[in-house]
């Protein structure tokens, strides 16, 4: 049983890689999504360095342990992969699926001093509970411990991650889940940076009908 959740697992994670490419919410062959593997505590399938997005199938991935070693699979996992999602898989327990882009959008907002998504709309609104802010950039992730720093930004009820001048992290306890979360996060990131553009003044959600939405997590 737990080898036919383990091949489902990797169907939809695939699909999820090449959905991605469809929507362009990828960015070359970085970027990295990741899923813990059913039924095997502590490893989570990523893909090997160097595949595109757009030819990943479900054989290909890789089965890694949290300390970063490759245990299954050919190839070798990407260095910020493991420094970031091993850390955040690890410790944030409700984290079975971690999506990290660079989707133009919400990569956008990150890069504005003031990065926040703005209650302006259905969408946005319902999202914008649900976000952490990274407001300090430290480079490429080349050590567990900015994983780990990540990981504590994710308070309680949070899944997803706005990352000062870099991107974004959304978590769910499914691919589909967190996938769902990540298109219309992207999508109403490309309604705010549109709103801006018009110069015009910017409406927001009333605080009465926002209590109403609630974050679904």
């Amino acid at each position: 049983m737990s080898k036919d959740l383990e091949w489902q697992a990797r169907v939809d994670l695939a699909a999820a890689h090449r959905v991605a490419v469809m929507q362009g919410l990828n960015e070359g062959i970085c970027n990295h999504f990741t899923l813990n593997v059913p039924g095997r505590p502590g490893h989570f399938l990523a893909i090997p360095y160097g595949l595109h997005w757009a030819e990943v199938k479900a054989s290909d991935f890789l089965v890694c342990d949290y300390d970063g070693r490759v245990v299954e699979g050919d190839g070798e996992i990407e260095l910020t992969a493991w420094c970031i999602h091993a850390p955040i898989h690890r410790l944030k327990l409700e984290a079975h699926c971690l999506l990290h882009t660079h989707m133009p959008f919400a990569t956008t907002l990150t890069m504005l001093q003031d990065q926040r998504l703005e209650a302006m709309g259905q969408m946005s609104a319902i999202l914008a509970p649900m976000i952490s802010y990274d407001e300090d950039y430290t480079g490429l992730a080349h050590e567990p411990a900015e994983g780990e720093r990540l990981a504590g930004l994710l308070g309680d009820g949070k899944t997803i991650l706005f990352m000062a001048s870099h991107g974004v992290m959304v978590t769910g306890r499914t691919i589909a889940d967190a996938y769902d979360r990540l298109y219309y996060l992207d999508r109403a990131c490309q309604n705010q940076v549109y709103a801006y553009k018009t110069g015009q003044k910017r409406r927001r959600v009333r605080q009465g009908v926002l209590a109403t939405l609630r974050p679904q997590v």
